[in-house]
């Protein structure tokens, strides 16, 4: 075993890099790609969110979810609207298309979790996804002191 084999991150970034490029292959046909899939599955979560709980949700940096969204309007899977309780924000909605193409992808997803997690008992797949979850909020001790610096 190499010092790569014990080291977390490399381990975490490995893991995840298979699954992702996997899942891109094989959703690149329908005309999505992993980061369409993540708007798509937390506006199925929740429609009408705004951007920045957009951002937060998927991970996808707010200038590139701007991007991606202009993409996703054109191609008319998502359409923004103005809030109705703030008219200065803005929300965004799955469109009809939006909703078909997340029930196509839907399947394809689980069925990646199901693979991913083949061999782990329950209490063993929702423990590493509960330290997975912790370890994600623990990195905030790196970024706030950048911040409070920059």
């Amino acid at each position: 075993m190499g010092p790569l084999d014990g080291y977390l991150p490399y381990l975490l970034n490995r893991a995840g890099a298979r699954i992702a490029t996997a899942f891109s292959e094989e959703v690149r046909p329908l005309g999505a790609t992993l980061q369409t899939w993540r708007v798509l599955a937390a506006l199925h979560e929740r429609d009408g969110r705004r951007m920045g709980d957009l951002s937060e949700t998927t991970s996808i940096e707010v200038s590139t979810l701007t991007r991606l969204v202009d993409g996703m309007e054109k191609k008319a899977l998502v359409a923004r609207r103005r809030d109705a309780a703030d008219a200065r924000a803005v929300t965004l909605h799955a469109t009809p298309a939006g909703r078909r193409l997340t029930q196509r992808l839907l399947p394809i997803a689980e069925r990646y979790e199901a693979v991913s997690l083949r061999g782990f008992e329950a209490r063993e797949a929702e423990a590493l996804k509960v330290a997975l979850r912790r370890l994600y909020a623990n990195m905030d001790a790196l970024e706030k002191p950048r911040r409070q610096r920059g």
